[in-house]
């Protein structure tokens, strides 16, 4: 079986019909991860068409010093980011014109069934960075070593911050989870003394 590298080779020097089988092997993957960082399958197919197209005509600029892989989720990290910055600034904009909307896409709310309670509000404590960094790991199974091609850092620096990062979230959990735990006993003090 032909490698990825070998028909990238074989791409850039003109058999662009094959660029069908790098769509083949990656939507699927790029879809999830665009959807655990966008929350909206909507704007996640959009994205991957977009990533697709930019691969598409940027294919000739990669070389092979970094795995396809990690330039490939390198590109549609960076157009996800851009998303949700035009998002937030969009959100900004309504907020200023008083068209907030306060109702959840129907992604999010299944994305909050999912998880448990103090997970979800854990999640939501971290960074996009920091996000991403538990997606690619967690999700996308990526090495460190990957992960360090993909976000432009060095690989102990990305060690380091996901054990921060577990850290926090397990921190978060049980401090939440314990607020959730006593609230639980003074509501029921409070309906025993009714």
């Amino acid at each position: 079986m032909e490698s990825i590298e070998d028909k990238i080779k074989r791409i850039q020097s003109g058999e662009v019909y094959l660029f069908a089988d790098i769509i083949d092997i990656y939507q699927n993957r790029i879809y999830k991860y665009c959807l655990r960082l966008l929350h909206s399958r909507e704007e996640a197919e959009d994205a991957v068409q977009d990533i697709m197209l930019k691969v598409y005509e940027k294919i000739r600029y990669y070389h092979l010093q970094v795995s396809f892989s990690s330039w490939l989720y390198k590109i549609a990290y960076n157009h996800c980011l851009n998303l949700l910055r035009k998002r937030k600034l969009q959100q900004q904009v309504q907020r200023f014109f008083g068209r907030e909307s306060t109702v959840d896409s129907a992604e999010r709310v299944v994305e909050k069934k999912m998880f448990s309670e103090p997970l979800a509000s854990a999640l939501e404590m971290l960074s996009l960075e920091e996000r991403n960094l538990l997606i690619l790991r967690i999700f996308e199974d990526k090495s460190f070593e990957e992960i360090a091609e993909i976000l432009g850092k060095n690989m102990e620096a990305i060690k380091k911050r996901y054990g921060r990062i577990r850290h926090k979230l397990k921190e978060s959990m049980e401090s939440r989870a314990k607020e959730e735990g006593e609230c639980a006993k003074a509501s029921t003090l409070l309906k025993n003394r009714s």
